[in-house]
Order: structure tokens, then sequence, then C-alpha cells
């Protein structure tokens, strides 16, 4: 008897939900129908607040036009936008952030809409092995961001993605210069070696840097012809005395003391 009434129940709950939904669905495509755009509205808003981001931002969409120079068209954008950034479409919710920024630059909303634009493009960085466009692109929007609110209270988190932003950048451009190094591409490893210290100068990886330079000149300068040899171990020198006076207790002390030696008995 006890099996029989818990099955009765779950049937007439499943129904009830059932009925609901076809409500809800039969609701939401009469409002698809409307013209009452305060009616429109309100349920979108509501379904926003809801988390019902895809139907809320549709109905948005049907009455856009509408609502032009009334007192809701402001909220409408900003509501609109931020239902493609809800559902993590971040190109989508870049653009139309940045919309409402230019739309409306005196609402209180400006600030939070400008950092959520740039926020999108942080998202949209990926992992470093593969192109930094968007990488590059989010570095300029939030540095935008900070100098445009130089007083906003996000400054610091700001700062904070940036900084991983360009780590990401930094260690894409040591790969690349370590990948020549193990191609026995010594000249195009030293540049790009050189082009890191220059685009982060407080890298972690300085003496690594250092020590990969001091290897890439002195394989360069043994594998040139031999009018070249003299001119190119003189540099594999210079490196080396610049790596010492920067890191005389480092781990590459023994290694580079070897460059510099076979280096001098040529010079």
């Amino acid at each position: 008897m006890r099996m029989r009434h818990h099955n009765k129940l779950l049937i007439y709950t499943l129904l009830i939900v059932q009925a609901l939904t076809f409500q809800s669905c039969g609701n939401y495509s009469k409002l698809l129908k409307s013209n009452d755009v305060d009616v429109v509205y309100n349920q979108a808003v509501e379904m926003y607040d809801k988390g019902n981001y895809v139907k809320s931002q549709q109905l948005f969409d049907k009455i856009m036009v509408l609502v032009k120079g009334t007192d809701k068209e402001e909220p409408l954008n900003y509501y609109y936008a931020m239902c493609y950034y809800n559902l993590k479409d971040y190109i989508l919710a870049n653009y139309y952030l940045k919309k409402y920024t230019q739309k409306f630059y005196f609402s209180d909303r400006n600030e939070e809409c400008a950092y959520l634009a740039a926020l999108c493009k942080y998202n949209e960085s990926p992992v470093y092995s593969l192109d930094q466009t968007s990488t590059h692109e989010a570095i300029n929007e939030l540095q935008l961001f900070i100098n445009s609110y130089p007083n906003s209270p996000r400054i610091e988190e700001c700062n904070g993605y940036i900084d991983e932003l360009r780590a990401k950048l930094e260690k894409k451009d040591y790969e690349i210069a370590m990948m020549y190094l193990h191609m026995d591409e010594y000249k195009a490893a030293v540049v790009c070696f050189n082009n890191i210290l220059k685009e982060f100068p407080d890298t972690d990886r300085k003496e690594d840097i250092y020590f990969y330079i001091v290897k890439a000149k002195y394989e360069f300068a043994k594998n040139s012809v031999q009018s070249k040899k003299t001119e190119r171990y003189k540099e594999v020198i210079e490196a080396y005395h610049k790596f010492i006076s920067s890191f005389p207790q480092s781990k590459y002390s023994s290694e580079v003391e070897n460059y510099y030696q076979s280096a001098k008995k040529i010079v």
C-alpha cells in the first residue's frame, strides 16, 4: 500500500511540474508576441533576476528599438549586455558593454561596465602556447580602465590581472627562445632572450636568461666560419662579464667559466 501511495505521489508531482512548465512556455510565447512594452520589459527583468539569461535576452531584444528615448533604454542596454556576460559569451559581452559605456557615459553603471568589458578580454586570453592577440588586447583594456578610473576600488585587482597576463606573455617568449636554442638557431635565441630582458626587466628568469645568452653566443661562435670566430668569441667574453657581475654566486658559474676560458684561448 505504501509503495502505491508513493508512486501516486510521484506521478502527481511530475504532472504538476509538467503543467507548470507548459504554462511557463505558453506565457513566454505570448510575451514574444506581445506589444506591451511594460509587460515584456518587467517579465524580462524578472527572468534575468532568476538567472534565465537566454529568454530574458530574447525579450530585451524584442523591445530594444521600442524603448529608445524612454527611461527604460539605459537599464535595458545594461541588462542586455549583462546577459551575454552571464552566459560567458565574452566576445559579444565585451562589444555590448563597451557600447553601453559610450552611449551612457554619465551612468552610475559606467565604471562597472568598463571593468567587465576589460574582464571579458581577460577571460578570452588563451593558454600561453596559443596566439596571444587577446592577451595583448586584455592588457590594453585593463590599463585603459586604470587610466580612466584611477580612484576605482578595482585598480588593485586590474593590476593583478595585468601581472598575470604579462607573466603568460613572458612564458611564451621564453619558450620560443628556448626552442631556438634547442634547434641550434643561436643567433635567433640571443635576440629573443635579449627582447625578454627589455620587455620584462623584472623577470624572475634573469639568471637563466643571462646564462643561456652566454651559452648561445659561445655555440654561435664555435660554429662560425674561421673569419668570424674572433669577433664572436669577444661577444662571449662580454656576455660572461655581464653574467658574473650580475650573478657572482650563480649555479651556472662553472659552466660559464668554461665558456669564458675556451673563448679566451681564441681571442
